[in-house]
């Protein structure tokens, strides 16, 4: 008989990845904010989560986005992986998003963003044990007689998302995974629908010695039964970046990072603050991002106001 890691996935529905440093993230975000930069944008992510327990959660991403003038709109590229359980299960997705901007005014602007995925789920049944695998002296050390059920998932994935924005404000929304496409291994498992909302503005202090500025934020996310809420902001002088956040019932994070020419990193720790606080060790992560310059026609577009962290 299976243990209950291995039932998880008959009666369980999975919820995406997360990343805290979710605006050095853009395409994972929202789709709309493909090309939000205008020039070619390149953005990796890394987060350990909860290092302290050893089936850890272990999320990478990279991504790529430019506006493209012709098409007003922006083109983005995005790969993630994701690996759970010291890698039992192992995630890749491949997203490929445009988002057409359209200018209502003078001063407020839409995006809408469309993005499609490939998506392979791997099982690692080598690291899976059954209880037909123990010895009641010697522990586990017996073959396993069951048999191994399908051991890969792939599917096609289909999100849409929507950003709003004047010079100092922006909203957005973003609905994934529209279709609930089915990833079980054993039985059916819908992927849930993930709703995300997200708002924020960026305020230059007046009267601050150097470039200073302050970004209050919140997002919101929704999958199954699962609901976040995050509130925090950011605040930056010169090259310098720093935020603290709060996240409902979980965590409270301090960030810190660097913006100089086209280079930006950073860095942010999560404080676990629910009953496994003193078994996760928090959560580690780390972002690194490249804007490049280019040319700009004589049509004006003007790219998406929102923070750089």
């Amino acid at each position: 008989m299976a243990i209950s890691f291995v039932l998880i996935f008959k009666t369980t529905n999975a919820q995406d990845p997360q990343f805290t440093q979710f605006y050095a993230n853009p395409l994972y975000l929202n789709p709309a904010l493909a090309g939000s930069n205008i020039c070619p944008r390149v953005c990796i992510n890394y987060r350990n989560q909860w290092p302290g327990i050893s089936a850890t959660y272990v999320t990478t991403s990279a991504s790529i986005d430019k506006f493209i003038y012709k098409i007003k709109g922006g083109l983005g590229l995005l790969v993630t992986n994701d690996r759970a359980g010291q890698g039992t299960i192992n995630s890749s997705t491949v997203s490929a998003m445009y988002a057409y901007q359209l200018k209502i005014r003078r001063n407020f602007t839409m995006n809408f963003g469309l993005e499609a995925t490939y998506a392979q789920k791997v099982l690692d049944w080598n690291k899976l044990t059954f209880g037909d695998m123990i010895d009641n002296k010697h522990g586990f050390v017996y073959n396993t007689s069951e048999v191994p059920k399908a051991l890969k998932r792939e599917y096609a994935d289909f999100d849409a998302g929507v950003m709003a924005f004047t010079k100092k404000f922006f909203v957005g929304f973003a609905a994934h995974h529209l279709t609930q496409p089915n990833e079980g291994f054993i039985s059916e498992s819908r992927l849930p629908l993930k709703i995300t909302a997200h708002a924020g503005a960026v305020f230059p202090l007046k009267g601050a010695k150097g470039n200073v500025s302050i970004s209050p934020n919140i997002l919101y996310q929704r999958q199954g039964n699962f609901q976040q809420f995050d509130i925090g902001f950011y605040v930056r002088k010169s090259a310098i970046v720093g935020g603290l956040w709060y996240r409902s019932n979980d965590s409270f994070i301090a960030l810190i990072g660097l913006l100089t020419g086209m280079f930006k990193c950073g860095y942010s720790y999560d404080i676990t603050i629910s009953k496994l606080t003193n078994a996760t060790a928090g959560a580690h992560e780390f972002s690194v991002g490249l804007m490049f310059k280019c040319k700009k026609p004589r049509i004006k577009f003007r790219p998406d106001i929102c923070p750089v962290f």
